[in-house]
């Protein structure tokens, strides 16, 4: 059998659909519920959220001792609200649990974290669970609670991150292991969504941090995808509703995430877990969380990832996903990419010893990453060189501006303010592409003399636990 025989086997052998019709049919969604008392606007979900959250202030640091910490807290002081389940075990024997709540007929699933370097949904989820808990007597998520039973996965790979990485310690991605099925983690996925029989899906990410939109370029905080179930791209009843809880979000978003929300290309990967979940008849809606421009970018990105969530999950409810206009998902801009965490901009710089130096401007790019040493977490932000020249039209989170100044690879021990005798080859900027940004903005003074305007380094210390 050729590779792609084999794979078109296993397309439909997943679905259950053993055919050998070009695509495979796929179950109408159950429409949800019609009418109900309206949850909370997203401004007043938006006030909700800083009064009332859980989540930790830096996703990265959330491992599965805190997420075990915090269900066993959920099990004993719900009641029969939650309901948590241990569903399987990882590679390394970490327990993957569901925690599940409502008992309605429309049934939800939502997972987080099948990459385990992509944290904040799964601290958005834990928000999401203290809402039904303060709330559950209010009408509206009393109505919630009756109209739909919502299952969540919160951490699907937990030896991914233990190490704060994509794959499992397989080194195999999840999210591109549905046909193969070699992982426990995408074995217990598939498993959950034929048991449960899920009328509609969320699949909760990150994306990397150089994903933009525009114009005008800007990097992309959030990014929906209404899942294609098969490579024409065709539409269903269940894409149309996966479209329509993408409008309702854009909707709620766009006042905090303005220009700073995208769409990704819904072509279909066979591999992939959203695309197949939507062909087996559960329409998927992916989330994707990018980069916020702020320091401390963790608490809006939760709370914009508890908006979408909360605010979609009513419109499922009470039926006003029905009037969301599916144009509003469709128009949305597609995301690129490029992007940077820093632009320093109109910098003079060296590129060879013996040149002349040059203005332009220098993108430094930034990864996050954790590093586990002696019991320890340590979240770390890396910068590197990404790029020089013209970078007028990149996005950037942040921007310095060096007009009349001089960028230099940084001095040991230099600080801002300090004065420096520095010869031309100390001048020489690293060329080598990801070189780190150890880099120290100049003033010349003069004789070969410069000032300390400014200092970045490529590695910067977020927090430790």
């Amino acid at each position: 059998m050729s590779f792609r025989s084999a794979a078109t086997f296993l397309v439909f052998l997943w679905a259950g659909l053993l055919t050998g019709c070009a695509s495979a049919p796929v179950r109408p969604a159950v429409n949800p519920p019609v009418g109900g008392p309206p949850g909370p606007n997203a401004p007043t979900l938006a006030r909700m959220w800083d009064a009332e959250r859980v989540s930790s202030a830096l996703s990265p640091l959330v491992d599965h001792a805190e997420v075990r910490q915090r269900l066993m807290a959920i099990q004993e002081s719900g009641g029969s609200l939650f309901r948590v389940k241990e569903e399987g075990r990882s590679v390394e024997d970490r327990e993957i649990w569901s925690v599940s709540f409502g008992r309605g007929p429309f049934v939800v699933l939502m997972w987080s974290q099948m990459h385990g370097d992509e944290p904040t949904a799964t601290s958005a989820l834990f928000d999401l669970y203290e809402y039904v808990r303060r709330h559950a007597h209010e009408p509206a998520v009393a109505h919630l609670l009756n109209q739909l039973t919502v299952h969540t996965v919160p951490m699907l790979n937990p030896d991914g991150a233990e190490r704060f990485q994509r794959r499992n310690v397989q080194n195999i991605d999840i999210n591109r292991d549905a046909l193969d099925l070699a992982t426990p983690e995408a074995r217990l996925l598939k498993s959950l969504r034929d048991t449960l029989n899920p009328k509609v899906g969320y699949n909760l990410h990150n994306q990397n941090w150089r994903t933009t939109v525009g114009p005008p370029a800007k990097g992309a905080a959030v990014s929906l995808l209404s899942v294609a179930y098969d490579e024409a791209r065709s539409m269903n009843d269940g894409r149309l509703l996966t479209k329509r809880l993408g409008a309702v979000i854009r909707d709620s978003l766009e006042p905090y995430a303005m220009g700073r929300l995208g769409r990704y290309d819904d072509s279909f990967e066979p591999r992939a877990f959203g695309d197949q979940i939507t062909l087996a008849g559960t329409p998927v809606l992916l989330i994707e969380t990018g980069p916020w421009p702020d320091t401390q970018p963790d608490p809006m990105l939760v709370k914009l990832n508890y908006i979408a969530l909360v605010r979609s999950l009513h419109a499922l409810a009470d039926g006003s996903v029905h009037q969301a206009d599916p144009a509003r998902y469709d128009s949305l801009p597609e995301n690129t990419g490029g992007g940077f965490h820093t632009v320093i901009r109109g910098v003079s710089i060296t590129r060879k010893e013996g040149e002349a130096p040059q203005v332009t401007d220098v993108g430094l790019v930034g990864v996050r990453r954790v590093r586990v040493a002696d019991g320890k977490r340590t979240a770390l932000l890396t910068l590197t060189i990404g790029g020089t020249g013209n970078l007028g039209l990149a996005a950037s989170s942040f921007n310095v501006y060096g007009t009349d100044k001089v960028l230099a690879p940084l001095a040991l021990q230099a600080a801002v303010g300090m004065e420096l005798t520095l010869a031309a080859s100390a001048l020489v900027v690293p060329q080598a592409p990801n070189a780190p940004a150890d880099l120290m903005l100049l003033t010349s003074l003069g004789n070969g003399r410069y000032r300390v305007e400014h200092v970045m380094t490529s590695e910067v210390v977020l927090g430790v636990r």
